[in-house]
């Protein structure tokens, strides 16, 4: 039988560890409904500015910007992969990670058409994996944490604007985890350059939101208005990555602490059970020896 003393130690270990996993979860809740609402300001203004580009088609303008131009080869690829700074939220990181080696295996592999691959990653976790397989990103950014501002996003969208718009980048992937609904996130790889398939999509959502004809007046022209509208979109649809990403990470820890929490509770009810066995064992012995010492008495 274990040591009754030993065990009730253990005991108290676990009911602090359950403490502090009851508080993780906490946090991550709060922190999720605030990350859920930014989340969806940030889905209602794209969907507006998908319905403004749909207007834009609708005026019989045909839809020209260098970065709806799909580029006859594809000499560079940068892969961006989304991961958190911070552990304890499940297969978040992991999922994110596997999907990213995969498709880093593929642009950077002997047998690829793409002679120069590059690879950045946001988030400790990410940046640890791929040390762990001895691959050092080209860029790298840990500042990015749970509240990832537009400001900050717009720094790197307007870097690989300017790399695509100068021939410097072909394409653009991003790696992260994708925010359907709060039972529902999935690891995902998104194409976000180049935006060739922006008109139709556009097309279906000005369908839907006009019933094929333009409700707008357009000053001073669409063209103008166009070259604005297109760099916006792209830059709203990285900050949307992110925003996601945040979510989802709030979400799975959320989660793992909860089963965390859960754990830690059976895993106290069976060592009380234990330890009141061990010490019903023990006052049974010490009894025991009482009794056997006034008999030795007597005799």
């Amino acid at each position: 039988m274990a040591n009754a003393r030993a065990l009730d130690k253990r005991r108290k270990s676990v009911k602090n560890i359950r403490k502090i996993t009851r508080t993780m979860e906490l946090i991550a809740t709060a922190r999720f409904k605030k990350a859920m609402d930014r989340a969806a300001s940030a889905s209602a203004y794209t969907d507006r500015i998908t319905n403004l580009v749909g207007d834009l088609t609708k005026t019989g303008l045909k839809v020209q910007h260098p970065l709806l131009e799909q580029r006859d080869e594809t000499n560079r690829v940068v892969v961006l992969v989304l991961t958190s700074n911070r552990g304890l939220c499940g297969g978040y990181n992991g999922n994110v990670i596997r999907m990213a080696n995969q498709r880093w295996d593929e642009v950077s592999s002997s047998s690829s058409d793409i002679p120069t691959a590059e690879l950045e990653i946001s988030g400790k976790r990410g940046l640890s994996a791929f040390k762990y397989r001895g691959i050092t990103p080209h860029e790298s950014y840990s500042h990015f944490e749970d509240k990832p501002r537009f400001d900050e996003v717009e720094v790197l969208a307007d870097r690989y604007l300017e790399q695509y718009i100068a021939g410097d980048l072909d394409r653009l992937d991003v790696v992260y985890t994708q925010f359907q609904t709060a039972a529902r996130q999935r690891a995902t790889i998104e194409t976000l350059l180049p935006l060739g398939s922006l008109e139709s999509e556009n097309d279906d959502a000005a369908d839907a939101a006009t019933g094929g004809d333009s409700t707008y007046e357009f000053v001073p022209s669409a063209e103008s208005i166009l070259e604005e509208v297109v760099p916006t979109s792209f830059k709203v649809k990285l900050f949307k990555c992110f925003l996601d990403a945040a979510v989802s990470e709030q979400i799975a820890r959320m989660v793992a602490m909860k089963s965390a929490t859960e754990n830690a509770g059976d895993l106290i009810k069976q060592l009380s059970m234990t330890y009141n066995r061990a010490r019903q064992s023990q006052i049974t012995g010490e009894i025991m020896e009482i009794i056997g010492g006034v008999e030795a008495l007597k005799g």
